[in-house]
This record gives structure tokens, C-alpha cells and sequence, in this order.
């Protein structure tokens, strides 16, 4: 029998690798002679960098960055087996837990340390580059990344912008000559799994802006300047972003990556499965196992799970998911390719006892439904 283990990260808990090695343990402790293989997985959202490098056997690269307040923190990004692909977490350099309760503010956060990152990368030699843009506090529409690169965002006096949301409305001229010229010859791909557009009720400023620290009065301020660079971005780059699906990710970064650098915006799963040809893992299996901390209703829109289980369908190969926990609606995932799902717990139990004790709930688990099968 030969199983292939493709989970995602149990967030707060495992790595997608983590995951996997106590699969397998649970699965071998009973039938040593199991061929399986592991895979760690993937959505584009937190977690991405660490399994795509153990996928690949890549490396992680840390590097000191501005922060969303401009600050000095310690970012990192990952460099894939293939030495060519960079992948980036932008909430690993400009992210809502980098920002202290008390100090969140979009109207003054930025995504400059994200273009460092991605400046870094390409003095690593990357030709692609996979951004993941979730978990953002920022709302600049990517300005903050693309002056780290170096873009002109020019106010009426022909100087550049300062940092932040606020600021936006200032932009009366966008000039990307002096625009990091081996960007020219790099693919950009944006994992983005959410369809907002830059702005009004369902854009950046009304729908994520609060959770990073704005008031009802900010958001209105907010809204209003990325109307105003989207006019910006028509009238000096041709190209009118408020409607692309995902524009408004991560406060604008999704309209202000494809504005300035020409990327192409995908949903995070199809990225990583491409990334890893995740089909040529398939040969020869009898059965994939896959799963992540939280399985529900919402597991059928982009996550690892279900991308997993789709591409397992397409060659008649039973999938099973294992969870931390099951949440309301979770039956919708037996119509994706899923065969069966299982949470770890295995008794009443507080939060903290689960995670600490997941790598073994996790073998055991793995253990008992191998014993099922093999009945």
C-alpha cells in the first residue's frame, strides 16, 4: 500500500512537515511495510514559506527589514530547491502582529519592508516570485513596496510620499523609471484567495480596515485615497485595478503589485500544487491523506484540503482529512473529493492540553484509521 500525507500547518501548533512525520508515525507504528510519502502543503496564507522550502528542500533567508511602522524587524523568505523561486509571507515584514495593540493605525503603516524582501530576492537570483499577501496592517495599495524598489510616488511638490494609508491622496505622479530594472525579467505571482475590489463597501478600507486599527472615520479617509490612486494609476499607468478580483487584499498590495509590477493574482493552492506539480506525487497511490488545524464550510473556498482532494479526484484516489478541530459545515467538503474527515481530539479537553499534545494525537489518530482500512 502506498499513501501519500499532503497536509497543510496545523496553525499555532505544527508545520505542514510536523504534520506529516506524525502521520506517518501513527501509520508505521501499525504497518512498518506502508510505503508513505510526505508532502507538506500548502494555501499561500501562513505557512506557505516553511512548506514550500521543506517540499523543495530550499532554504529560509532572514533578513532585517522596515516594519509596518517603519521599524527595524527581522523578516525572512524562503529560496526553493530550484534556486530560482523566492517565496514571500508579506505579513512576515509587514504584518498585523508586528504592530502593538496600541500603535495599529493603517492610515500610517506600510508595505515597504515587503519590497525589500523582494529586492532581496533578487539579489538571491529568484526569476518568480510567489507573494503571499494575508494577515497584512496596512492599507497604501502596495505604494510602501514599491518605493522600496525604487518607484517614484510623487506628491504636487515632486516628492516622495511619506509612509501609510493617509497618505495616498497626496499622489499626483507615478514615475516607475528608476523602478528595479531586473524586475523586467521575474514572474510575479500573487497568492490571494479572497475576491474584494480596491474600494467601496466591500474594498480594502471598509471590509479590513478595522481589524487593523481604524475607526469608522479612518475608514472613510481610507476608502476615499485608494479612490483617489486608482485614479492616479489610470491616468499615469494606463491601468484601472479597482475591479480585478483581489485587488483589495491586503489594504490594496494586490492592486498595487499588479499595478507596478505587472503581477498575475491566483488563488494560493493552485500556486503551491503547481509550484510542487503536485500531480506527479500521485502515481501509484492508494490513498492520500491530507488535512489542517480547522476543517468547516469555508474549507471548500481555496483550501489546502479540498485543492488536495481535487486533484486526487481527478485519478479516482480515496482522500481522508484530518483536522484539529471540525467546525460548522464541514460535511460540504464530501463533495469536493474527500472521502472521509476526523478530528485529533479524542476527549473533552482544554485548547492548550491539544495543541501540546497534537503530535501524539495525531499518530494515534493516523494508527486507528489505518487499522480501519486494513480490516
Amino acid at each position: 500500500m502506498r499513501i501519500l500525507v499532503a497536509p497543510d500547518s496545523f496553525k499555532g501548533s505544527l508545520t505542514a512537515m510536523e504534520v506529516a512525520k506524525n502521520i506517518k508515525k501513527g501509520i508505521n507504528s501499525y504497518d512498518s511495510k506502508i510505503d508513505v510519502e510526505l508532502l507538506p502543503m500548502a494555501d499561500g496564507g501562513e505557512g506557505t514559506v516553511q512548506s514550500l522550502v521543506d517540499a523543495t528542500n530550499g532554504e529560509i533567508i532572514e533578513k532585517e527589514v522596515n516594519g509596518p511602522l517603519g521599524n527595524k524587524v527581522k523578516a525572512f523568505y524562503g529560496l526553493l530547491g530550484d534556486q530560482k523561486t523566492a517565496v514571500i509571507e508579506m505579513a512576515a515584514a509587514s504584518g498585523l502582529p508586528l504592530v502593538p495593540e496600541g500603535k495599529k493605525n493603517p492610515l500610517k503603516t506600510t508595505t515597504y519592508g515587503t519590497g525589500e524582501l523582494i529586492a532581496s530576492a533578487l539579489d538571491a537570483g529568484a526569476q518568480k516570485i510567489i507573494i503571499g499577501i494575508g494577515g497584512s496592517a496596512t492599507n497604501d495599495a502596495g505604494v510602501g513596496m514599491a518605493q522600496a524598489l525604487g518607484a517614484e510616488i510623487l506628491d504636487a511638490e515632486e516628492q516622495q510620499i511619506d509612509f501609510g494609508g493617509g497618505n495616498l491622496d497626496k499622489i499626483e505622479k507615478i514615475n516607475l523609471d528608476k523602478l528595479d530594472s531586473r524586475l523586467q525579467d521575474v514572474e510575479v505571482v500573487v497568492a490571494c484567495d479572497v475576491d474584494n475590489p480596491l474600494y467601496g463597501k466591500d474594498g480594502a478600507a471598509y471590509v479590513y480596515a478595522p481589524q487593523k486599527g481604524a475607526d469608522p472615520e479612518m475608514v472613510k479617509i481610507l476608502d476615499q485615497n485608494l479612490r483617489h490612486f486608482n485614479q492616479i494609476a489610470i491616468k499615469e499607468l494606463n491601468k484601472d485595478i479597482n475591479k480585478i478580483p483581489g485587488a483589495g487584499a491586503a489594504g490594496g498590495l494586490g492592486a498595487g503589485l499588479v499595478a507596478f509590477l505587472d503581477a498575475e493574482l491566483k488563488a494560493g493552492v493552485d500556486i503551491v500544487l503547481d509550484i510542487i506539480d503536485f500531480e506527479s506525487y500521485l502515481k501509484d497511490v492508494d490513498l492520500v491523506i491530507t488535512g489542517e488545524g480547522m476543517l468547516d464550510g469555508q474549507s471548500i473556498y481555496g483550501k489546502t484540503p479540498v485543492g488536495v482532494s481535487r486533484s486526487a479526484a481527478k485519478k479516482d484516489i480515496p482522500v481522508i482529512a484530518i483536522a484539529g478541530t471540525l467546525g460548522e459545515g464541514v460535511e460540504k467538503i464530501l463533495d469536493y473529493g474527500i472521502n472521509s474527515y476526523f478530528s485529533i481530539i479524542d476527549r473533552p479537553a482544554e485548547l492548550k492540553e491539544i495543541i501540546e499534545k497534537s503530535p501524539e494525537l495525531l499518530a494515534n489518530l493516523s494508527e486507528q484509521i489505518i487499522r480501519t482500512i486494513q480490516i
